[in-house]
């Protein structure tokens, strides 16, 4: 059965005509059930519906109706977690009014003046959107009155207790004596939100659009398993398998986010990061970029990324799977909004299988195991989208045949393929050199085989699985005490020892990094030139050795 359309559901010609224009054409399921109970004006409800479902207008059209536009005093309130969303919810109900009508909404929010903010709400208004902490502020102030609002609306009210909002909320529903009706919405259903709906909202309608806590149908969730050791380096290959990727990357810790993004902005990658400790005007300068897309990635903390609501997400990236199931669920809702389709990866370790295994049972969602593609796979890829974007590039416009002669003129004495190559090397000389001898990051299953192998490849006159040795495997294997801990990753740290050896890359045979030391094979006749440009080194300000790994660490003199 169809849905109905807005007119069916009782909402006025004004507003009809409002979001008509913004291109509504038929209610999504949180709208149509939603709007006729909101409309009463006098029952608490309780929605439970991911981010991304159109909530902002399921409460946002009943509430601009109801308001009576002669009285200019608050009447409703809009509490949400942060300053994006609360601009976003302000941006979107001055869209959806009637223009006609001289309805006044104001929104309040840390990191923005509170004395302009003071001046706004002195000239009166009908709606106010406002974050806790700035609304206590003002309240404290005295300089809000809230005991004539009659609607309340609690938007990601588990956002908010996630954020350790509750005392602000309750009290805010202390100091609303006169409200009509409580509107509630979250993703999720937690126990400290079903505690305040008992103790603040009497008999609340309630409607659930999907399962509490279940991922939503549009989202693909994936997952690699790697090494720990190999995580930022799988990061780095999903990256670049998805050549117009738009996301997010996740992280724990401030610390994760910035190294992280500095790491892929020293590598060329367009990338920003948004944690606690940036300063308002910071964190909009980096949101700015990231909204018109001159950042196509943006490494965040689940802190600062609360109230983010960006749309066209393809990709949220779990660089660490979370310890809440909650968490996660707020991660991947951040794509495969509105309808559209998105991805959700997490780059697993064997400690966090167990985990996964946990959160896929709880959302109900099954994860897809992905193979991490191999080098040859990442500059396929790469390669077809360049091919792609070049032949669907516009050149109706600009004077380009008028270069014409010249070109061909450059061009007389060359074949159509060596251009077509030259083109491609010019595009894709970094992938790949970076990508030639790239080592397979997936997991095995088989832990015993893969000791069996390593055993095998350190042995002389066997072939490694890693790379075919010619000259009857006549490698040695070289210790030094340098890993991924130190910053490296296979590549750079290829490029470091052959820049100090000034030995060529051909010399090298399998490397084997772990966090804090590497194994090096090179050829024979190459190994004592490389240990005496290296070894006894300094590298920030430690001491590098590097030394026969076959001599069990000591020094060979």
């Amino acid at each position: 059965m169809p849905s109905p359309k807005f007119e069916a559901l009782g909402i006025e010609e004004g507003l009809l005509q409002s979001i008509k224009v913004l291109g509504f054409t038929e209610p999504t399921p949180i709208q149509e059930k939603a709007i006729p109970v909101l409309l009463q004006g006098t029952r608490d409800f309780i929605g439970l519906a991911q981010t991304g479902t159109g909530k902002t207008a399921a409460f946002g059209l009943p509430l601009l109706q109801l308001i009576d536009k002669e009285q200019r005093y608050p009447q409703a309130l809009i509490i949400c977690p942060t300053r994006e969303l609360c601009l976003q919810i302000t941006s979107d109900l001055e869209k959806f009014k009637s223009k006609s009508e001289k309805l006044s909404i104001t929104a309040v929010y840390g990191g923005a003046s509170i004395g302009e903010q003071i001046r706004s709400l002195k000239k009166g208004t009908h709606i106010i959107v406002a974050t806790p902490g700035r609304l206590i502020d003002l309240i404290e102030r005295k300089a809000v009155n809230l005991e004539q609002v009659e609607y309340i609306v609690l938007d990601e009210a588990d956002e908010m207790l996630n954020m350790g909002f509750k005392e602000d909320i309750e009290f805010v529903l202390k100091n609303t004596p006169n409200r009509q009706s409580t509107w509630l919405f979250s993703a999720t259903m937690p126990p400290e939100i079903r505690q305040v709906s008992k103790r603040y909202m009497d008999k609340p309608f309630e409607i659930t659009i999907g399962k509490t806590n279940e991922g939503a149908s549009n989202i693909d969730h994936q997952y690699y398993a790697t090494q720990h050791h190999n995580r930022y380096e799988v990061l780095k290959r999903i990256i670049d398998f998805n050549p117009g990727i738009y996301g997010i990357v996740f992280a724990r810790t401030k610390m994760d986010t910035q190294e992280i993004a500095e790491k892929l902005t020293r590598e060329g990658y367009d990338i920003d990061s948004i944690h606690g400790d940036l300063t308002q005007q910071q964190r909009d300068k980096v949101m700015g970029l990231f909204r018109d897309k001159s950042v196509k990635l943006l490494v965040a903390t689940d802190v600062a990324a609360r109230g983010i609501d960006v749309k066209g997400i393809t990709h949220v990236i779990n660089y660490e799977l979370p310890d809440d199931v909650e968490v996660y669920t707020h991660r991947s809702g951040r794509t495969g909004r509105a309808g559209s389709s998105g991805v959700s990866v997490s780059i697993v370790t064997p400690k966090e299988v167990y985990r996964l295994r946990q959160i896929e049972r709880i959302v109900k969602t099954q994860f897809h195991k992905m193979d991490i593609p191999s080098g040859k796979d990442v500059c396929r890829k790469q390669f077809f989208h360049f091919i792609d974007k070049m032949l669907q590039a516009d050149i109706s416009h600009g004077e380009y045949e008028t270069y014409l002669p010249v070109l061909k003129e450059k061009f007389a004495n060359a074949e159509k393929e060596e251009i077509l190559q030259r083109v491609a090397a010019l595009e894709f000389d970094r992938f790949l050199k970076y990508y030639e001898n790239a080592a397979d990051l997936n997991m095995r299953d088989d832990r015993r085989g893969d000791r069996r192998t390593e055993r095998t490849e350190s042995r002389p006159g066997k072939e490694s699985r890693g790379k075919s040795f010619s000259g009857e495997g006549n490698y040695q294997r070289l210790f030094v005490n340098l890993g991924t801990k130190d910053g490296f990753y296979k590549a750079s740290f290829l490029q470091f020892i052959l820049d100090l050896s000034d030995l060529r890359k051909d010399v090298l045979g399998k490397i084997d990094m772990k966090e804090m030391n590497s194994w090096v094979e090179v050829e024979a006749g190459a190994a004592k030139k490389m240990i005496k440009a290296i070894d006894g080194k300094n590298f920030k300000g430690r001491k590098i050795r590097m030394n026969d790994a076959e001599s069990g660490g000591r020094r060979k003199n």
